[in-house]
């Protein structure tokens, strides 16, 4: 087989050195698993340990009574276990998480362990995104994280589509695909519903703003520079363009439709945002990671949208996973 054919089969490339689909899955979970040691670092701080985690699983003002009465619950139980130890142990699972997300050491395993730690943490130090009042934006990071973990389970099946028919297998990796797709869909229409609030739609510039507190002197002029433009472009027209893209994004994504424009732009758009409203994760310090995670939100968007732009793979077939349909045997 040419070295041209073995590429347009089954690699992301179109010469002879570049990568396959199943290395490009294993590239972006490595880079996850960095992440994830990069949260452990921070998490280890003893001031995390023995008394921020605890603290940040109390309520924030403006939350529902409901939830009120349930973190009051979780910090019954937390505190009659022992505050500290519940600490370190949540740090030890994020460190196994990560050691076998960038070994590869039952990844599987660790994928639905991952996901449905990162929905506990989310529901209790992320408050479920909340408190949903004026200047909400997202759902918050750690149901970002449990997506990803998510994505690795689709992405690295257990039943690899080699050992299928070639229809099946195109069939079954087009409805992983899509099963992704619409769940980050879903992720961006509820963000795009709060894009669309009054207060966003007139104040996007005071993300930013917020954002240079406590930062270095090179990335608050970075940021400053985008809150020139803002000013200058006027807040409610950018804040109008903002929630429009985002509701392309998540209109494109639950349709299915223009793949080949909107992850490339989903994904620069999310770094962009990371960069600037979310000050590139930082500033890092003892507190950093109280709310679960380090890095920030958007910079867990972009690799979704990478693990998207590998199983489309537009470069070389208009159907994800480059399967060439045969005929089932008669």
């Amino acid at each position: 087989m040419s070295c041209l054919r073995r590429a347009r089969t089954f690699s992301l490339g179109t010469m002879c050195g570049s990568i396959t689909r199943d290395q490009a899955f294993k590239i972006l979970r490595v880079a996850f698993g960095a992440i994830l040691v990069f949260n452990a670092l921070y998490q280890m701080h003893p001031a995390y340990l023995k008394s921020l985690f605890f603290a940040s699983i109390a309520a924030h003002p403006g939350q529902d009574g409901w939830y009120v009465r349930f973190t009051h619950w979780v910090m019954a139980g937390v505190q009659s276990v022992g505050a500290s130890e519940i600490a370190i142990v949540t740090v030890a699972i994020g460190v196994v998480l990560a050691v076998s997300m960038l070994s590869g050491i039952r990844v599987r395993l660790f994928a639905w362990v991952g996901a449905l730690f990162t929905l506990l943490l989310w529901a209790t130090v992320g408050h479920l995104g909340g408190p949903y009042t004026q200047g909400a934006t997202d759902p918050g990071t750690l149901i970002v994280y449990s997506l990803v973990f998510i994505a690795i389970l689709l992405s690295e099946p257990k039943v690899h589509a080699a050992g299928l028919d070639p229809v099946d297998a195109a069939s079954r990796a087009h409805d992983r695909y899509r099963t992704l797709q619409v769940l980050f869909g879903l992720l961006w229409a509820f963000d795009a519903v709060w894009k669309w609030t009054p207060f966003f739609l007139h104040h996007p510039q005071s993300y930013l703003i917020q954002s240079e507190a406590g930062q270095p002197a090179w990335i608050v002029a970075y940021i400053q520079f985008f809150v020139d433009a803002i000013q200058w472009v006027g807040p409610l027209i950018f804040g109008i363009g903002a929630a429009l893209a985002e509701s392309v994004i998540a209109l494109a994504l639950l349709s299915g439709r223009g793949m080949r424009w909107i992850l490339p732009f989903g994904f620069v758009y999310s770094l962009g945002i990371w960069t600037t409203a979310e000050g590139w994760g930082g500033p890092y310090g003892e507190v950093t990671g109280v709310g679960g995670d380090v890095l920030g939100t958007t910079i867990i968007y972009s690799l979704l949208f990478l693990y998207l732009m590998v199983m489309f793979a537009p470069r070389f077939a208009r159907m994800p996973y480059l399967v060439h349909a045969r005929p089932k045997p008669r």
